[in-house]
């Protein structure tokens, strides 16, 4: 797509954020504009806030937090055709106005953009008249030892494992991304939550892909701050590729860890904030279950470190009943599954909340499920999971020529040999079919998840 496209009035997504307290009259609104104004729409929790007022810290690196949330209101308060590209017209108040109008600026922010999401962006910027948004604490950073490499921390298993297998705790800088604090663990630093919410958008749409913008974003002012360049991306070879590999039916390819994205990231934060960063894929090659038995050989390291950590995606109330539990079905959970098999790790059964996955039919195994919709739900879920991590096992027959595009997409984003990465690609591939085959094998001859493979829900 170009950074530049052409946009019909009739099809743009107007946003106009605003300043706290900022008036702008309905009469001057262009038609079908929609309203985003900070401290109501968007609003900034004072003292995780704070806690990025730090020596280094910047009115630039302020714009770029309220870049990201203008970008996740927009994402999120206008769903999707079935077409699925939308075109986006933004305007957004920012305190460095000549740092974002700088022509490679807005080059780079709208081919990373429009990459990303797959739609159309048009970003603008204006003069903010609140030049001190933030306070002037300017504390400096004490980790006592000098981070080496930044990592985006979540509570699961690729981050737990990958952020042990780069280097010592002390080492990493823990950069938490999620919108709540989490609780502390070892490694933890400064940048515990992201320091912003979005509100008043109605939940419209749910693919929410600009999160990958955002979770970058704000590990590179973190990583600046910090004087670090290294950014470590935990995802292993299924989830870091699968998504583009095999993206779901009219939907558009997820590029939220894949090496396209990131090089598009780097030439972005290089235009803007004149800081160079690298996103390091150490485990693009291996399967996550590799992953796991790498982390589980170093010294020290056992079961529980792995059994403790979180992967589903699901939040509705069936996973929130007597305590949060994961839901065992989704494709996030069927992949946790399949890798601690792989990697020789047995969990508690009560793990899950569908934890059978023996039985030879669905609906035995979502009894423990009272309601309905949320059975039907977890189906869907399910039987999407099931099938793409067949469809990606089958990828590893394939011939070349079916594999080629990809392998030459990574190639160049990975400045490596064609022919090396196109090996690479089969060989994460072959294993990826190995252990699922023998995942499914441990769940017996008559697991609901084989018909499931064969285009079926109900087992």
């Amino acid at each position: 797509m170009s950074a530049n496209p052409k946009y019909s009035p009739m099809q743009d997504k107007r946003l106009i954020v605003i300043e706290k307290g900022q008036k702008r009259g309905r009469c001057t609104l262009p038609k079908g504009a929609v309203i985003a104004e900070v401290g109501r729409h968007i609003c900034f929790n004072p003292a995780v806030l704070d806690s990025f007022d730090v020596k280094g810290f910047e009115p630039l690196h302020y714009d770029m937090l309220v870049l990201c949330a203008a970008i996740e209101f927009a994402d999120r308060r206008w769903k999707r055709p079935l077409g699925w590209r939308r075109t986006f017209d933004v305007a957004i108040p920012v305190i460095d106005l000549k740092a974002w109008q700088k022509p490679e600026v807005l080059k780079a922010l709208h081919g990373v953009l429009n990459h990303l999401t797959g739609d159309a962006w048009r970003l603008t910027f204006v003069q903010a008249k609140n030049l001190s948004p933030i306070g002037t604490r300017q504390m400096p950073l004490d980790f006592g030892k000098a981070k080496t490499f930044a990592v985006a921390y979540s509570d699961g298993l690729d981050s737990r494992a990958v952020s042990a297998l780069s280097g010592s705790e002390a080492e990493a800088l823990c950069i938490r991304v999620a919108g709540n604090r989490q609780r502390r663990k070892n490694g933890d630093s400064y940048f515990t939550q992201i320091p912003f919410k979005v509100k008043g958008y109605r939940g419209n749409e749910s693919s929410f892909r600009s999160r990958g913008f955002q979770f970058a974003a704000v590990t590179a002012i973190a990583a600046q701050l910090s004087k670090v360049t290294r950014v470590i991306v935990p995802e292993s070879g299924q989830g870091a590729l699968g998504p583009v590999l095999l993206p779901l039916h009219n939907i558009y390819a997820d590029y939220r860890n894949h090496p396209t994205f990131f090089r598009k990231m780097e030439r972005f934060i290089k235009a803007v904030l004149g800081y160079r960063v690298r996103f390091e894929q150490p485990r693009l090659w291996s399967t996550k279950g590799q992953t796991l038995r790498a982390f589980l050989d170093m010294i020290g390291k056992s079961e529980q470190h792995l059994t403790s950590t979180h992967s589903c995606w699901q939040t509705r109330r069936v996973v929130n009943v007597g305590g949060r539990k994961q839901c065992g079905l989704c494709a996030a959970c069927l992949l946790r599954r399949l890798s601690l098999h792989a990697a020789g790790v047995n969990e508690a059964p009560d793990t899950y909340i569908v934890s059978d996955l023996a039985a030879s039919n669905a609906a035995d195994a979502l009894s423990v499920i009272p309601q309905k919709a949320d059975r039907d739900i977890m189906v869907e879920y399910g039987s999407v999971g099931v099938r793409h991590l067949q469809h990606l096992a089958d990828m590893s027959g394939l011939p070349d020529e079916n594999i080629r595009v990809h392998a030459s997409q990574i190639s160049a984003a990975i400045a490596e040999n064609y022919e090396d990465t196109l090996k690479k690609l089969r060989t994460m591939l072959v294993t990826h079919a190995e252990e699922w085959r023998a995942f499914l094998s441990a769940q017996g001859d008559h697991s609901f998840l084989k018909s499931w493979m064969d285009g079926g829900r109900n087992g």
